[in-house]
């Protein structure tokens, strides 16, 4: 009785303790915000102008990632880096990943965990073999590419086995499935999440940390429309380990656009207070509201359920205004912008990720100088700060104004009576702030 009484009591110390060392999607989520993305780096290829393939991390910026990056990276206030990366450009012609381009992944990976960083290492495009695969659906088609996908992430699995519950694994980055030019919207759903179980098979079946480790899955296109309309979750072995993955550019007109076309107009200024009077270059689309009820799509659907999801990227063009035109409103509309998305995404249980190309040259989304080390877009970088600060991560309670905040978390957050979050204390009319209703 006494051995099966300490069997037992072992066995409950185990599960206790591998929970502890891996906590759920949503205990992790509110650790990771504000997330960046050490982009444009370890995901180009194949280069044609570089014979060696381990170059390629300085092939579409001139800066190879160090420790003491990702070091003044944390040090500006970051709390997680998204790592897009290329694998299948990697790989043998038995699909083997090169060891020294593995090798360098990893060193990479080191840096953020040295500095107790969230990492997200994701399949990042990677010439497009799976991501454009969608044309293409026939059964044949569809397996080979489960088969592959299985075969890349179980080399990526296996070699990250050992590490602790702040790496974090995404399958994919915008596989095309869905979009405006699909004719067959239903069966990119089906393909998408054949493929997304893959990537969820192939790690799992890794065992080791992999048994618990938080997941990442993407939704078609990442577009947030299309992932309020379809359902593309795998199933998985484990409880409460996976996020779900959108990304937003919105409005396209200010967020990407870089030249004007005959159907569209660039837009310059964006945000309440921020349009230059008679400029053809205001916003006419995309306002404070529209992001707000882009992201509470997806807490209806995701957050709320328990779901985490990753804006794992989002940027807007920062622009040298032409002769006429209003730098001082346009740098006002980058911070409102960059503002606006973070305050909204982490309102509704999103943990915003900004996109950082190393470009360092306008017009860009960058927001470090990797090579200075210094900030390049204060703007963009000061909005992404306060919005972070001037909100808490939600619990989702239906009366929830007074929960605890954590100490990094700015406790002035202020509700109309519907519940709805607002950008400022209001000019008159009846408000909550801090559990506190106020008339003014």
């Amino acid at each position: 009785m006494i051995r099966l009484f300490s069997a037992i009591l072992l066995f409950q110390l185990f599960t206790m303790q591998t929970r502890a060392a891996f906590p759920t999607a949503t205990e992790i989520a509110p650790e990771m915000y504000p997330g960046w993305n050490l982009g444009n780096t370890l995901e180009p290829g194949p280069c044609s102008w570089l014979s060696d393939p381990l170059k390629y991390e300085t092939a579409w910026q001139g800066s190879m990632t160090t420790q003491e990056i990702i070091d003044y990276v944390k040090s500006m206030g970051f709390r997680s880096v998204r790592i897009p990366c290329s694998w299948m450009v990697h790989c043998d012609q038995n699909y083997n990943i090169d060891t020294k381009w593995m090798d360098r992944v990893q060193e990479v990976v080191d840096y953020c965990i040295n500095d107790s960083l969230y990492v997200i290492l994701n399949d990042h495009y990677d010439n497009g073999w799976i991501e454009r695969s969608f044309a293409d659906k026939t059964e044949s088609s569809v397996k080979k590419n489960c088969a592959l996908l299985g075969m890349i992430w179980r080399q990526i699995a296996t070699r990250f086995r050992n590490y602790d519950y702040h790496l974090l694994f995404a399958g994919l980055n915008e596989p095309d499935a869905a979009g405006d030019s699909s004719k067959d919207k239903e069966g990119d759903i089906d393909a998408l999440t054949r493929y997304e179980q893959a990537f969820v098979n192939a790690v799992r079946q890794t065992g080791g940390n992999n048994s618990n480790r938080v997941l990442v899955v993407q939704a078609p296109t990442t577009n947030i429309d299309l992932a309020y309309k379809y359902d593309s979750m795998p199933v998985d072995s484990r409880s409460n380990a996976m996020m779900y993955e959108v990304h937003f550019y919105s409005p396209f007109n200010f967020s990407l656009m870089e030249k004007d076309e005959s159907w569209g107009t660039r837009s310059f200024y964006w945000g309440t207070g921020n349009f230059l009077d008679g400029s053809r270059y205001n916003s006419t689309w995309g306002d404070e509201t529209y992001v707000q009820n882009q992201f509470r799509m997806m807490k209806s659907k995701y957050t709320s359920k328990g779901i985490p999801v990753i804006l794992g990227e989002f940027g807007a063009l920062w622009r040298t205004m032409p002769s006429g035109e209003s730098q001082e409103k346009h740098d006002a509309s980058i911070y409102a912008w960059y503002y606006t998305v973070c305050r909204y995404a982490i309102f509704n249980g999103l943990v915003p990720f900004v996109w950082d190309t190393n470009a360092c040259q306008r017009p860009s989304m960058d927001i470090i100088n990797r090579k200075t080390l210094k900030i390049f877009n204060q703007k963009a970088y000061d909005g992404i700060m306060d919005g972070c600060a001037s909100v808490r991560w939600p619990n989702y309670t239906p009366t929830d104004i007074s929960s605890p905040l954590s100490e990094n978390r700015c406790p002035k957050v202020i509700y109309d009576l519907s519940g709805r979050i607002l950008p400022t204390i209001p000019e008159k009319g009846v408000f909550i702030m801090n559990g506190k209703k106020y008339c003014k």
